[in-house]
């Protein structure tokens, strides 16, 4: 999820915390979803649940109200990459770790293949909820395997936040295409705005452009990773954007600061291409702009095409390790499914839900005042299911995502291109993981 504004913008630590020895030879769950181990337990159970949602406490009350023989205690931290995964594989090394914990989908991966995850295959009901959730999340927790290594929590569909009111007194047309959102970008530049920012941090929002298109960084042959960040979509990808910045028609401030706040509640940048979870980011940091937005679907590479990248979401996972598989299956299934819990989540954190029922809740129907009154949840609805469900993640995101990052702030200041930052962002990619032991396809 992206409850904060930094949330899903980094992505994952390194492997480092718990020995890849621990690792079962498909790289992943040692319990190998066993239904032996998923049955219920004789007596009250408590389990120990990690997430940063905001006011989750609230939501895990409602489940304690309902089960009073099994118990959810939560814990709260910071997101993710800014402690909590961390905290993880401490537990994980020492034998400690929660029995739940939220993980976003681009960090499942490093807990994979370091045997830090329950395969939930192995419990009935969970398999059974495959059909609920769209389909794309479901491949994300799944892994490009046969396991199932979490319950989707949320997702991230991408869709084009502008400003109507400037694009409608300048005779701007919304652009349906990435050609002609290039032809309004110079007719934005002429007003003496900027159709958008270029984010030199927010990589995974680059990689969301890259799922649009079509593109793969990494997949898995066997025990093998293959990287490819650098492949034929990215660099299209990263063509069309150096083109932006070649010619001035992309302002670069850095993402989450009060310049780029300001930038947007000035009216000086006029779009922004984001996630669901956008839609606060800009209420938040350009207040003065309420009822001027709109939101439509993202520009496609060609005409007449039908497709939306994902910028962020989660998982809730069930830690190895764990003595009650079978009720924290349960908990995570209510969790994510339920109404009642989706509501909540929605309500208390703006949650966007992973099932397909979810995008059809009341509360996501309803027109947003700040964005004039739109159903904003529809446009995003319809990008949920264009997102290619086949985009796997690494499992060494972070360093991938550093370096990634520090290559685009060459390229804005023109030491080097957006290409060039992501072929060398390849080579150090397949260098940590063979530093790592981590199998490299040929």
């Amino acid at each position: 999820m992206h409850n904060t504004k930094r949330a899903v913008a980094t992505g994952v630590v390194l492997l480092s915390a718990v020995a890849l020895a621990g690792c079962t030879s498909d790289g992943g769950s040692g319990d190998g979803g066993d239904a032996a181990a998923c049955t219920p337990a004789d007596g009250p159970v408590t389990l120990e649940f990690t997430s940063w949602i905001p006011g989750i406490e609230d939501v895990v009350a409602l489940w304690n109200d309902a089960n009073p023989d099994v118990q959810v205690e939560v814990q709260t931290g910071p997101n993710g990459n800014s402690g909590t995964y961390q905290n993880f594989f401490s537990q994980l090394e020492a034998g400690n770790a929660p029995d739940l914990g939220q993980i976003e989908y681009d960090a499942l991966a490093s807990f994979r293949v370091q045997d830090g995850l329950a395969d939930l295959s192995g419990c009935e009901d969970v398999v059974a909820a495959e059909s609920q959730f769209i389909p794309w999340t479901w491949n994300q927790v799944t892994l490009g395997s046969d396991g199932v290594y979490g319950v989707p929590q949320d997702s991230g569909p991408m869709a084009l936040f502008y400003r109507s009111d400037l694009f409608e007194q300048a005779g701007i047309d919304v652009p349906t295409t990435w050609d002609e959102y290039r032809t309004a970008a110079e007719a934005v530049r002429e007003q003496g705005g900027y159709i958008t920012n270029f984010s030199t941090s927010d990589i995974n929002q680059f990689a969301g452009f890259v799922w649009q298109a079509g593109g793969d960084w990494f997949s898995t042959e066997g025990d093998a990773w293959t990287v490819d960040l650098a492949g034929g979509q990215s660099q299209t990808v990263a063509e069309y954007w150096q083109g932006m910045i070649d010619d001035d028609l992309v302002a670069t401030y850095p993402a989450w600061t009060e310049e780029w706040n300001n930038a947007y509640n000035s009216g000086e940048v006029w779009t922004w291409n984001s996630a669901v979870w956008g839609a606060n980011s800009i209420s938040s940091g350009a207040p003065d702009t309420a009822g001027n937005w709109s939101v439509a679907p993202s520009p496609q590479w060609n005409a007449g095409e039908a497709a939306a990248g994902n910028w962020g979401g989660s998982s809730t996972a069930v830690f190895q390790g764990t003595e009650h598989l079978y009720e924290a299956t349960q908990f995570a299934l209510w969790l994510n499914t339920s109404e009642e819990a989706l509501t909540a989540l929605n309500q208390g954190a703006n949650l966007y839900p992973a099932t397909e029922a979810g995008l059809e809740l009341p509360v996501l129907a309803e027109g947003v005042e700040f964005y004039g009154g739109q159903a904003i949840y529809d446009v995003f609805a319809e990008a949920a299911g264009e997102v290619n469900p086949d985009f796997l993640w690494g499992p060494t995101m972070t360093q991938t995502y550093a370096d990634v990052s520090d290559g685009f702030q060459r390229a804005v200041t023109g030491q080097g291109t957006l290409e060039e930052a992501l072929q060398s962002a390849q080579e150090s990619t397949i260098a940590t993981l063979e530093a790592q032991s981590i199998p490299v396809a040929e």
